[in-house]
């Protein structure tokens, strides 16, 4: 094993520094890789690039270790070192990530505002049309529109060009200026169908459709989003239906429930119709036309169900799906239904976090039995805890925060029915901040030694060494300092295993 980065001594004393020192300590190049991978963001976030910058260069996988070195050369460039996140790029092996760490910096220039240096940057990349498109947007930001134009004009790709008129009629759009905004959009729509590739083009043509809206043009909305349809129903590949499912939502939006529906007519993926119709749901329920949402809600749920496995191309897809239909029945203040409908999704894991959302929901309902219902319906503990979290925060965002402070508490105690150490340290991460938030910073104290506790626990080496660098970004936000337990613990994970 070649010398640490950092001594043992520094990791006594820095949780950050314990995880870095645990993961040069790993054997394996995966789980090592993993574990470094995990660690360098904290040090960027710190600033500390010389030291992410070895930390990666430490990794064996070219493919991460580059990875890791473009993180470090945006934060480079964010930092105004220029000259090292160009170093750095350099330093990558494979030509094309080499061209990205070259991108990511000309961007990172271009969000500070440094528009000369961005560009300089940009003629080395191999395609800096994104990188213009970028420049633009933040001209635009800057209220320099001529400049932003001028931008525009230099790009080749079509499809940046559109992203970029998008983005600058969506700004407009934020600030009331719907002509502008218009305007932006007419010059998009006609990029946009010079796209070559048919799947982005039609992309394109429902984002310009959708921000017509937004701009109150749905007369224009449903022109665009017209051409947008007749090229989805050219496509003779898995992405005709979701496209085609896109549009029809963007019908529904933009007040034509005929062409919705008729364009919904043309997608067989069932998983697609069910979305539709959910976005249908969700658009009637927004105008006030709850019985109209309530049926349209149910209908989504009815074709996806009776969706055989044999039509199922994403399986994810379809339950995460279900647990979406079901979340909204909840948020259409229908407890009942929701859960009944996540009880019967046929994935645990989807099943669970379908449950966990529904009690959140129906905590910011103030519907406490059913919330209790919902959250009693989860059979795995670390689930339980996660969702005791998820109403905590509900209540909170309800200004209840002493049921707030109770559920986290509750959650505490769960930790005993979580045989998985790392799915303990995960929850016990996400409550610190929490209870110092809601006023309790001692009881966060107690958690977050708690937590050190449970990763000295953890067998897996990448999983110890990633679960104490997110605790080190936990503790060091909450202000705590090491406690002699605290140093304790952490000594304890330092010591040489013998084998």
């Amino acid at each position: 094993m070649a010398e640490h980065l950092i001594l043992r001594d520094e990791a006594a004393g820095d949780l950050l520094a314990c995880a870095a020192f645990l993961a040069e300590e790993i054997g394996g190049s995966d789980d090592r890789a993993e574990a470094i991978a995990a660690v360098v963001p904290h040090y960027l976030a710190k600033g500390n690039v010389d030291l992410a910058a070895e930390l990666a260069n430490t990794v064996d996988d070219p493919f991460v270790r580059d990875r890791l070195l473009i993180a470090v050369a945006a934060k480079c460039a964010e930092i105004d070192d220029d000259e090292y996140s160009l170093q750095l790029a350099e330093a990558i092996e494979e030509y094309g990530l080499q061209s990205q760490a070259r991108e990511a910096i000309a961007l990172t220039k271009a969000a500070k505002g440094d528009f000369e240096t961005a560009r300089a940057v940009a003629d080395s990349v191999i395609h800096p049309d994104h990188v213009l498109g970028g420049i633009a947007i933040r001209q635009a930001e800057r209220g320099d529109e001529a400049a932003a134009l001028a931008t525009i004009a230099e790009i080749d790709y079509a499809g940046s060009s559109t992203m970029a008129f998008l983005t600058m009629a969506a700004m407009n759009v934020d600030k009331g200026e719907s002509e502008k905004a218009a305007e932006y959009l007419e010059t998009a729509a006609v990029l946009a169908q010079e796209i070559e590739h048919d799947e982005e083009k039609i992309r394109a043509l429902v984002d310009v459709g959708n921000l017509y809206h937004d701009a109150g043009r749905s007369d224009k909305a449903i022109e665009t989003l017209d051409r947008a349809r007749g090229f989805a129903e050219e496509l003779d590949n898995v992405h005709r239906d979701s496209l085609l499912s896109a549009v029809s939502q963007g019908f529904m939006r933009s007040g034509s429930v005929d062409l919705a529906d008729r364009t919904l007519d043309a997608v067989t993926d069932k998983t697609q119709i069910a979305t539709a119709l959910l976005g249908f749901a969700r658009e009637y329920w927004r105008k006030e036309e709850k019985d109209e949402a309530f049926e349209a809600l149910e209908e989504a749920y009815d074709v996806l169900r009776s969706q055989h496995e044999k039509e199922t191309r994403d399986s994810k897809a379809k339950y995460s799906l279900f647990g979406t239909i079901a979340a909204q029945f909840a948020g259409f203040d229908r407890g009942e239904r929701a859960i009944e409908i996540a009880e019967g999704i046929e994935d645990d894991e989807h099943a669970r976090a379908a449950l966990g959302q529904i009690a959140r929901i129906l905590t910011s309902q103030e519907h406490t039995e059913l919330a209790r219902q919902a959250l009693n319906a989860i059979d795995e503990g670390a689930n339980r805890m996660f969702a005791l979290t998820g109403m905590s925060d509900a209540a909170k965002e309800k200004e209840r925060s002493e049921e707030a402070i109770g559920l986290l508490n509750e959650a505490v105690e769960l930790a005993d029915e979580v045989p998985q150490m790392s799915a303990r340290a995960t929850a016990f991460g996400e409550m610190i901040g929490r209870f110092v938030v809601l006023g309790e910073p001692e009881r966060g104290r107690e958690i977050a030694t708690l937590n050190l506790s449970t990763i000295t626990q953890i067998r897996g080496e990448s999983t110890k060494a990633i679960a104490l660098a997110n605790l080190s970004e936990v503790v060091e936000k909450a202000e705590f300092t090491l406690t002699d337990e605290d140093k304790a613990l952490v000594r304890q994970m330092l010591v040489p295993k013998t084998f």
